[in-house]
C-alpha cells in the first residue's frame, strides 16, 4: 500500500521551532555543562559563574537559532518550504513537487522518527526534517499504516498493552 498525502507547505516558523527542539533533545548534555559552571558559584561565592554560564547558554541557543533561520533563506533549501505532496510506503518516502518531479528518501536515511499529538516528524539530519501533520492524510487508515511502518522499521515502540487480571 502507498499512502498519498495532500499537498502541504512547511512554514519557516514551524521548521525553526521543530529543528531547535530537536537539537536541544539531541544535545541535552549542554544543560549539564551549564549546571556545572553555575555550580562554581557554590565554591567561590561570586555571581560571575552564573552570569558567564547564562551568557554562554544564550549564545549557544542564538547560534542554533541563526543556523536554522539561515537554512530557510538558502536557495538550495527553498524546496523544503514549497507545497509538496508525499508518497509513503515500506521502501521509501517520496517527496513530490508535481506529478513528474520527486525525490525519494529511503528509510535508511531517516535517523529518527517521532509521532506527535498531531503530526509525524522524520529527522534526516540536524537541519533536514520532514513534518507531516495528520490533516494532510486522506483517512485515519493511512495514518495507522504510516505508524505501522514506523513500528516495523523500529522508529517507534509498540504501545504498552494493559494486562487484564
Amino acid at each position: 500500500m502507498i499512502v498519498k498525502t495532500k499537498k502541504y507547505k512547511l512554514e519557516t516558523g514551524t521548521y525553526i521551532k521543530l529543528a531547535l527542539i530537536n537539537i536541544l533533545k539531541e544535545q541535552w548534555w549542554v544543560s549539564l555543562i551549564f549546571l556545572a559552571i553555575v555550580a562554581g558559584t557554590f565554591f567561590i561565592h561570586t555571581w560571575w559563574f552564573f552570569i558567564g554560564a547564562l551568557i554562554a547558554l544564550v549564545l549557544y541557543l542564538l547560534f542554533w537559532l541563526i543556523q536554522f533561520a539561515g537554512v530557510t533563506q538558502l536557495e538550495q533549501n527553498k524546496i523544503l518550504f514549497e507545497r509538496l505532496s508525499y508518497e509513503i510506503d515500506s521502501r521509501q518516502i517520496l517527496i513530490k513537487v508535481n506529478t513528474k518531479q520527486g525525490m525519494p528518501i529511503t528509510w535508511d536515511n531517516v535517523k529518527k522518527a517521532q509521532v506527535g499529538k498531531d503530526h509525524f516528524l522524520f529527522i534526516i539530519s540536524k537541519a533536514q526534517l520532514i513534518h507531516l501533520p495528520f490533516r494532510i492524510f486522506n483517512s485515519e487508515n493511512e495514518k495507522k499504516f504510516v505508524e505501522t511502518i514506523l513500528r516495523r522499521k523500529g522508529f517507534i515502540k509498540e504501545p504498552i498493552k494493559a494486562v487484564k487480571a
